[in-house]
């Protein structure tokens, strides 16, 4: 069996703010309302079952909704859990994606001790992040957030800033990528944001075009190849040179099948991917059926295999080596249910890779000689060793 990562959802889709594009607020009832917690029960089956797989390393991947409302003892106990379950010698990481306005000195001592790392939503300065990284008064989130981080910094908790490119913030990729820098966020992650307005079926306001994508890529291009290579990671930047160097990428996005993760909700539920908690693509329930026969089912090998379904266009193009099409949620659900459509954001790859490709060649190369080095993050230190 091919190792995958568990992306766990242990509060659902319940959050303490109120994010004006928040994810959720697109989808169907399925994804759930309120207060959801996982239970003891559920915990302790998924930890239980995935570490008997024996994977070279057990990925954790917590996410919400906000997964810290779960509170911090619950997490000590999945820890404690992973260690019961594990065998000595063991390797486990847990990544814990969050909006940072719970992290104080008792998450970060936590989080540091066992070895955690942490994805925290900043949108750039204040006057971008707080236009819609909102709490459930309206208020903004900003100062809270960067408390946080630099609670983080206090406990040297290992994190990487996942920033949402929307209408407001990607025409500045300057601006933020000095606060980035002068903050001392040297992970980065930034995720462009398009979502459909479920009663139109339009585009919402919030989302970024094709063209503001492609144009906000090119720029931060050039910031990070100027700045230094060695001192800044981004993440898609760093799967491209990874493709260039080793032959594959490090992101599923990428990839040429979707079959790195299973989804489990708050009960048990498990699915294909985060993007399509549905019911066509739920798997079945861990409550119920052995883990790994959830993995090997038919449903997870044809959702695995969608991938491949490319367009005319796609088969075509000079690129498709690099990208594979793109994520399937920017296929799907901007043209058809077959997925067989080109991304949505087809155009903004094509003129990245038209304007980057050479220096991402130059790089790579420079690493294969050992006249450069990558920049990226230690295993060891992000991994729990039972």
């Amino acid at each position: 069996m091919q190792p995958f990562t568990l992306l766990i959802k242990p509060s659902g889709s319940d959050c303490n703010i109120d994010c004006k594009y928040c994810f959720y607020k697109a989808r169907a009832p399925e994804f759930g309302r309120g207060k959801q917690r996982m239970s003891d029960e559920v915990l302790e089956k998924l930890v239980k079952d995935y570490m008997r797989l024996g994977f070279p390393v057990s990925g954790f991947a917590w996410q919400g909704g906000e997964p810290t409302l779960m509170g911090v003892d619950f997490f000590r106990m999945a820890v404690q859990l992973q260690k019961k379950h594990g065998t000595p010698g063991q390797q486990v990481s847990n990544t814990l994606q969050t909006n940072g306005v719970l992290l104080d000195d008792k998450w970060c001592r936590f989080f540091h001790e066992n070895k955690f790392l942490l994805g925290i939503s900043i949108d750039g300065p204040k006057e971008f992040h707080d236009y819609y990284r909102v709490d459930h008064s309206g208020a903004g989130t900003f100062d809270k957030v960067m408390r946080g981080i630099q609670t983080c910094k206090e406990y040297k908790v290992e994190f990487s800033a996942l920033v949402l490119l929307n209408n407001k913030n990607v025409e500045h990729p300057g601006q933020l990528f000095d606060f980035l820098i002068e903050n001392d966020m040297t992970y980065l992650q930034f995720i462009p944001c398009v979502e459909l307005d479920p009663a139109t079926g339009e585009i919402v306001d919030f989302s970024i075009t094709p063209q503001q994508y492609g144009e906000f890529l090119c720029r931060i291009f050039d910031r990070w190849y100027d700045y230094g290579l060695e001192k800044l990671n981004i993440r898609d930047f760093d799967s491209i040179v990874t493709f260039y160097v080793l032959g594959k990428h490090t992101i599923c996005a990428y990839s040429k099948q979707c079959a790195g993760f299973l989804v489990v909700e708050h009960a048990g539920d498990a699915f294909c991917c985060e993007f399509f908690v549905e019911p066509k693509w739920r798997l079945g329930s861990i409550l119920e059926t052995p883990m790994e026969k959830l993995v090997a089912g038919s449903k997870k090998r044809a959702f695995a295999r969608a991938k491949q379904n490319l367009s005319n266009k796609c088969l075509l193009c000079k690129y498709l080596d690099i990208c594979r099409g793109g994520c399937m949620k920017d296929r799907v659900r901007w043209n058809d249910t077959s997925g067989s459509r080109e991304s949505y954001f087809c155009e903004s790859y094509k003129q990245f890779f038209d304007y980057t490709l050479p220096r991402f060649t130059q790089i790579a190369a420079a690493i294969n000689a050992g006249s450069a080095a990558r920049h990226t993050r230690s295993a060891d230190r992000v991994r729990l060793h039972i």
